[in-house]
């Protein structure tokens, strides 16, 4: 039994990663520490493969070098086989200068630089642009993807909300005997559309009875019951009374749960 300390990597996402640190280790306490790493037998038992390596490797089969068939996949690893097992000594000393020139190239042979051209950009719909310049931005401002992944997905989840807030459409007639006002709503009821939705009613011009029918749109949020009781207060004003129809299931759930609680705020 040996004294030296012993340390068993196990990296269940990425099966390269323990590969890896597993070498960094060994680089770093020499022969003080016994390391161990569970590879890619581990992961494959799992039913999965390296995630980033496999990506990259096959980016390159695929694109730079026109692979077309199951052949060309096979033979890509079986070369990834013999350079960690036969030659895994003389992949250890290559200069890590090297290792970075290798990643610079896959990065530039794969990169969709279509996807960049000005002619592309300028047919692209702005949001994704701004949610590409946000990402890529904050990357190298922090040097940290994950950082920037996160603000890309903020910034299109904004970008997302924004669009949506205008596409309720409401219309009206007028019923036969002039009495009724009959307003047909048609859209996702959500936040940034309440707004909206309370200046698309005439309070002023409309009979004494008003019909919003709701059969066409869906309510997601305090914010919409909120603007439904502020139309409805804004009739109520002025003598008039407002039936609210044809909420569907979870629509009206969160109606009947919230309506008339949470004050008048337009």
């Amino acid at each position: 039994m040996s004294d030296k300390p012993s340390v068993l990597f196990v990296c269940v996402h990425n099966a390269g990663r323990s590969q890896m640190v597993a070498g960094w280790l060994r680089h770093l306490a020499g022969d003080t520490v016994e390391v161990r790493s569970a590879g890619s037998g581990f992961f494959g038992g799992m039913g999965g493969m390296g995630g980033c390596a496999m990506i990259g490797q096959t980016m390159i089969n695929v694109k730079a070098s026109g692979a077309r068939t199951r052949l060309s996949t096979f033979l890509a690893g079986v070369f990834l086989l013999i350079l960690v097992v036969a030659l895994g000594d003389v992949v250890a000393v290559i200069p890590m200068a090297a290792l970075v020139a290798v990643m610079i190239i896959v990065a530039v042979s794969t990169f969709d630089w279509h996807s960049v051209a000005p002619a592309t950009l300028k047919r692209m719909p702005y949001g994704e642009t701004i949610v590409m310049l946000a990402t890529v931005g904050t990357t190298l401002a922090t040097h940290n993807l994950a950082i920037g992944v996160v603000v890309g997905v903020l910034t299109a989840m904004v970008i997302f909300a924004r669009r949506v807030a205008h596409l309720v459409e409401v219309t009206s007639v007028l019923d036969p005997d002039g009495t009724t006002r009959i307003y047909s709503v048609h859209g996702e009821l959500f936040f940034a559309s309440s707004n909206d939705l309370v200046g698309q009613f005439d309070y002023a011009g409309d009979p004494e009875t008003v019909v919003i029918d709701m059969t066409y749109a869906h309510v997601w949020d305090a914010s919409s019951v909120a603007a439904l009781d502020a139309i409805t207060t804004k009739y109520a004003t002025r003598g008039k009374t407002v039936e609210i129809i044809e909420l569907n299931t979870p629509s009206a759930r969160i109606h009947d749960t919230l309506a008339g609680q949470l004050g008048v705020g337009h």
